[in-house]
């Protein structure tokens, strides 16, 4: 610790047992570098926690000199923004990797434990990393363990949820089950899977792992013991239904009424959901209803075109799969059908469609398309071609040559419906070489013509320390800055966009505090924002102190604290260079002025209270302001031994510390001796208050209340517009100049450029299939544009958008359309 010369007291470490930090560094580096394998144990650690330390390490410094004295130390290992805020325990949903939170192997998590403890009251969040994929293995750390509902046969309406990881066996969950029901080991039992109230599919393999079974997410298990007589209570009316084969895994359901069978027309038939995989039967149902392909794959072709030797290919597991499936639609004798083999076949050569979580219908039907191309490629033997630049040839003459090279290395049934080629041309600024170029295309990915904006709801604290918070809801482009956001703030409530800080609050602390540059896509929609109007922004002789409140008493008995975070915590400016701990109280004081009461100077309130044996507490924290040294008071001794000037002296109502982000470390206690403060950039501050003061002048109620703005409860829309397919068509054909991270190299200028560049339909084919990209992400942010598109249901005549001169009539009659209702975070197809 003596490399940034910070003196930090934790109760938990000794001196010598936690090393520099630059072994630190090293050791970290070390097991983050470490790759992943089956069955190894990982530790998930908040990201925020993480980035801390790494600043107090100096992580990303090659130089340890570099560390600067203000890093502050990260504090014990607290993973409490993980959890649920309902007290749960449960993760977040949807959490991000890197984003909020870091993975380290056993060695790097007890290295950290050892080195800075585990907040109180926490558990280590470990998980199994596992397996993926059939012949494409993978390896990824299981975050979230699959929820399962068990229950005995003779008691189908008592379950009991319990969480597994998919890298359990059968047989495994089978001895929980006998656990959790007081079932003796050695009695002979079976297990089923509950599809519906008629359906049951039998567990025969108890070694099968749950990753390559049929069970999914939320599903009914039922263990059912066998009768004194060797008989089971479930005698079935085995009506077999057959999902086909995967890796000589047989798949079978046992119907007791039949409920999915009957004559049917055939093509009309429904597809259950394995947990949320709506996106993918609706993908299958679209496909379905393609009659040159549904004839393809009932007429059995597929068969003779199977390339299971294809490196790129799914060893025809996927066109198999799908081809069964095709058949069992199109049979005319079953109502519904559960597409367990398909979709234990995708999720073994597509780990990211593993799972039974919402995935997106059209990256699905992408990888279905691809995966089918493949498996059914013609050619057995790709030649290597040599791609040529157009180099001023005619477009007929490279569009030819480009479509004749690729169906040199693919010729599948999927080429022959679906294919067509784009015309790509790109313009370098500097040079004016043109590029042309021409790809085929599967499907066309069009963007919507619409203004993207969105609501962030925000409370603001105003200057004027007499003013309640003002919740209120602006509205900002998705893709703005911060600044936008102060901008709209500053018009709503009419105060200086310069003067406003944006920051998010989680816990009663301040969890980032945002720069005006950084882009609003960073702000999530459950973050709490509080935007501060401060008396000065961009003068260098002021500095902006960011300050939480800490309720600090010792416990009951003991000879450590507890420290309870309160209030919403404040921005407050201060002279840089010539700030004392007096004005930088005041100062404090004067923000919370509204809803703190002072006392009167004939008031005795720390002794007063402390006789009378204040809330219970035995033992009481006070400060003496003079020397900053903490003093233990116990009622029963307050007697004429204490000095005269400890009764007769009030105590300030609060002590100021420097902390550490977390507001759970202190860093530095602040001297109230009259000399200026050492205030830097990037500190943290707390105010511990008095017990006694805070029962008595804090007024919690008065605090908390706000002002509701009425931009709350104005409702949101943007003025719904429809827009035409053609719109969506010609700005896919619009000239756009490339991004400045997404450059093209210039053959002719030797580096890359900010090319334009510019798409345009060269062909179409036989089945058109147009995806409108309603779905916009990042990192930080999603979002979904439920803007209407008009598109005719017969008759989308095509033909002026392909500019190849001999390009026939391109006529289209709508077939299916798979359409997501909801948001983001849930919905259905």
């Amino acid at each position: 610790m003596a490399e940034n010369g910070l003196k930090i007291k934790l109760n938990h470490q000794l001196e010598g047992e936690v090393p520099d930090l630059e072994t630190q560094r090293n050791k970290i580096s070390e097991c983050l570098g470490k790759p992943l394998k089956k069955g190894d144990t990982w530790y998930l650690i908040d990201s925020q926690w993480f980035k801390q330390w790494k600043k107090f390490v100096g992580y990303d410094d090659s130089d340890v000199s570099s560390v600067k004295e203000d890093e502050v130390h990260p504090g014990p290992i607290d993973n409490s923004a993980l959890y649920k805020e309902d007290g749960s325990g449960e993760l977040k949903d949807r959490m991000m990797d890197e984003m909020e939170y870091v993975l380290l192997p056993q060695e790097g998590w007890n290295l950290l434990h050892s080195w800075y403890t585990l907040a109180p009251g926490q558990e280590p969040i470990a998980r199994k990393v596992v397996e993926y994929g059939m012949f494409m293995k993978q390896c990824k750390v299981e975050v979230y363990l699959m929820e399962l509902k068990l229950c005995e046969n003779s008691n189908l309406e008592h379950c009991i949820s319990h969480k597994f990881s998919k890298d359990d066996t059968v047989g495994y969950i089978e001895k929980v089950m006998k656990r959790l029901f007081d079932i003796p080991e050695n009695k002979e039992t079976r297990m089923w899977i509950k599809s519906n109230s008629n359906t049951y599919d039998y567990l025969s393999s108890k070694d099968t792992a749950i990753e390559d079974s049929i069970i999914c997410q939320g599903q009914v298990l039922v263990i059912e013991k066998q009768n004194d007589d060797g008989t089971w209570p479930r005698q079935l009316k085995r009506t077999t239904r057959s999902y086909g084969t995967v890796s000589g895994i047989n798949f079978h359901s046992y119907d007791y009424n039949s409920g999915g069978m009957g004559k049917v027309q055939p093509g009309l038939c429904g597809l259950s959901n394995l947990g949320n995989t709506c996106f993918m039967n609706s993908a299958l149902q679209c496909m379905s209803n393609t009659p040159p392909l549904t004839e393809y794959f009932l007429k059995g072709k597929y068969w003779d075109e199977l390339n299971v030797n294809n490196p790129l290919g799914m060893k025809g597991e996927i066109a198999k799969s799908y081809g069964e499936l095709m058949k069992t639609i199109w049979s005319g004798q079953f109502t519904y059908t559960i597409p367990r083999c398909f979709k234990l076949a995708v999720g073994r050569f597509a780990p990211q469609f593993s799972g039974y979580q919402q995935q997106d219908c059209q990256e699905l039907m992408a990888f279905l398309l691809d995966g089918l191309h493949e498996d059914l490629n013609r050619v057995k033997k790709k030649p290597y071609i040599e791609v040529k630049d157009a180099d001023g040839r005619p477009d007929e003459v490279v569009a030819k040559e480009a479509w004749e090279n690729y169906l040199k290395r693919n010729n599948s049934i999927i080429v022959d419906i679906f294919h067509g080629l784009l015309k790509s041309t790109l313009v370098c600024p500097v040079c004016s070489k043109v590029s042309v170029t021409f790809d085929p295309s599967c499907y066309l990915s069009l963007p919507l013509p619409v203004r993207k904006e969105r609501q962030i709801e925000i409370f603001l604290v105003k200057l004027d320390a007499s003013k309640r918070i003002l919740q209120m809801k602006v509205t900002v482009p998705k893709m703005g800055c911060v600044q936008d956001l102060c901008e709209a703030v500053a018009k709503l409530a009419d105060v200086q966009a310069d003067r406003l800080v944006v920051t998010s609050v989680y816990n009663h602390r301040f969890h980032k505090i945002f720069q005006g540059d950084e882009g609003l896509s960073n702000i999530l929609e459950q973050e709490k924002m509080f935007v501060y109007e401060v008396a000065f922004t961009k003068n260098s002789n002021y500095i902006v102190l960011p300050v939480c409140m800490r309720d600090k008493r010792l416990k009951t008995g003991m000879s450590n604290y507890a420290v309870t975070l309160f209030g919403h915590p404040l921005l407050v400016s201060v002279p840089r260079y010539d700030c004392t701990y007096e004005l930088l109280y005041n100062t404090i004081l004067r923000n919370i002025f509204r809803y703190v009461r002072q006392p009167n100077s004939s008031e005795k309130w720390w002794i007063e209270n402390n006789r009378k044996g204040f809330n219970g507490e035995v033992e009481m924290s006070i400060e003496d302001n003079s020397d900053n040294d903490q003093l233990r008071y116990n009622p029963e001794n307050l007697d004429d031994s204490d000095t005269e000037e400890r009764r007769t002296r009030p105590p300030n109502l609060f002590t100021i510390v420097q902390v550490n982000p977390y507001a759970n470390v202190e860093v530095e206690k602040l001297k109230d001796d009259g000399k200026p403060l050492k205030l830097l950039d990037h500190t943290y501050f707390a105010i511990d208050w008095h017990p006694m003061a805070k029962e008595k002048f804090y007024d919690e109620k008065e605090a908390n209340e706000y002002v509701i703005h009425e931009s709350v409860n104005t409702k949101f829309s943007q003025k719904r517009q429809v827009i035409q397919l053609s719109d969506c068509l010609k700005l896919f054909m619009t000239t756009e100049k490339l991004g400045a991270k997404d450059p093209w190299y210039c053959p002719e200028c030797k580096k890359h450029q900010q090319a334009t560049k510019k798409f345009d339909l060269w062909s179409l084919p036989q089945v058109l299939i147009i995806h409108l990209k309603r779905f916009s992400y990042n990192r930080y942010w999603r979002d979904k544009i439920d803007t209407l598109v008009d598109f005719p249901v017969r008759g989308l005549d095509m033909t002026n958008y392909a500019i190849d001169p001999h390009h026939g009539p391109a006529t289209y009659d709508l077939i299916a359309v798979a359409n997501h209702f909801g948001g983001m975070g849930g919905g259905h197809s």
